[in-house]
């Protein structure tokens, strides 16, 4: 939205997962000259200061709670104006800087405007001295669906023979983000829905696994093939289009599809019926549930849910969110929701009409954002 108003767009990045996606999004426009990416400079005076003296920036926007104490005291020592967008501040957040004495809490007093995602988020802000605070929602609702992910991934969906293409196909569950910890766990979820299938008579699960790290990708290959199933990885099988190979395996014979690759989210959750959103199942919050939402898909997660609070309590309690504290329950839905036609068809209901409700929030941003930016202009 910055770039299409006119403004030349700097972005950091923190890991090479970031800037790869970076240079994905925003290739025509840093083909332009409008945009450049970089990793965030070290968490030391002289190399923030070092940046700001390279890339003058008219302003520095952070996004939802990035509060690293060095960068944002630097950057306002050079006297460049902050904000903080689609920002939040979890509750967790908050109890973890009540034993730090408040000093992490006082950081926040850097931003000059505060555009939250929700009004709990607005008044926390508000309560640790905050002054320019606005709820603008969740900018992710409004993120464009990548239509070439999607198309290939239906693409698929005849030739797999899979649920999502017919009722008599094979089911297919995804297990997005996954993270360290998870892997055991979610090995056990798919032998629990497997038997459940079976005992319903269903055809044989297909998994759509994506590790949330690439740099697990082997060591996640190796847990599900040492848990007996077979799995095919999709830079082995499928070309730069999505589509499968020449040497491609039968997928007939494939329990697990593994998601090795970067940028191409979408099109995992396209070839899925439902979504396990990972991170929540270990302590660490959860990861994004607005992206298979996105595409109609019932989303579950497990106990822990604090980085996404909203719109995951939202959610919740408009019923397009399951939330499970075990892998027996957690199981036990997934198996419910893959052999009840009516349950499914008012999960994709559901879904897409939270999903709508919640757009706008980059219209919201900017009528607040551009005026803020010609006033430091």
């Amino acid at each position: 939205a910055l770039l299409a108003a006119g403004y030349p767009v700097w972005v950091t990045t923190l890991t090479p997962a970031g800037r790869t996606a970076a240079r994905q999004l925003f290739g025509e426009a840093m083909a332009q000259g409008r945009l450049q990416v970089s990793f965030v400079p070290l968490e030391l005076g002289w190399a923030v200061r070092r940046f700001v003296r390279r890339v003058r920036p008219r302003a520095a926007m952070m996004t939802e709670i990035d509060t690293w104490p060095v960068l944002l005291a630097t950057i306002r020592r050079q006297r460049v104006p902050l904000c903080i967008a689609n920002a939040q501040y979890p509750k967790k957040s908050i109890e973890r800087d009540r034993r730090w004495g408040g000093f992490r809490a006082s950081i926040f007093q850097a931003y000059e405007l505060v555009l939250c995602k929700s009004e709990t988020h607005a008044q926390r802000f508000r309560d640790v001295g905050c002054e320019r605070v606005v709820v603008a929602g969740e900018t992710r609702f409004d993120l464009p669906v990548s239509a070439a992910h999607i198309a290939a991934a239906h693409a698929l969906h005849t030739r797999w023979n899979l649920a999502t293409a017919g009722p008599h196909g094979r089911p297919v569950l995804c297990f997005a983000s996954a993270i360290v910890g998870e892997d055991e766990q979610f090995i056990d979820a798919v032998a629990r829905v497997q038997a459940g299938l079976a005992q319903a008579g269903r055809p044989r699960l297909l998994v759509v696994y994506v590790p949330r790290s690439p740099q697990r990708f082997h060591t996640v290959a190796d847990l599900l093939e040492a848990a007996g199933l077979k799995v095919a990885r999709r830079s082995r099988m499928l070309d730069a289009t999505l589509s499968p190979t020449s040497d491609a395996p039968d997928m007939a014979s494939v329990d697990v599809l593994l998601g090795d690759s970067l940028g191409e989210m979408y099109f995992y959750l396209a070839l899925s019926q439902v979504v396990v959103v990972g991170a929540s199942f270990v302590p660490l919050g959860a990861h994004n549930v607005i992206e298979p939402l996105a595409l109609k898909k019932p989303v579950m997660v497990g106990h822990s849910i604090w980085g996404i609070e909203y719109p995951g309590v939202e959610a919740l309690a408009a019923g397009v969110l399951q939330q499970h504290t075990t892998i027996e329950g957690l199981a036990d839905a997934l198996v419910k929701l893959l052999t009840s036609p009516d349950d499914y068809a008012a999960a994709i209901a559901g879904a897409e009409a939270f999903y709508a409700e919640h757009g706008g929030a980059t219209q919201k941003h900017m009528a607040t954002l551009v005026p803020w930016l010609e006033a430091h202009g």
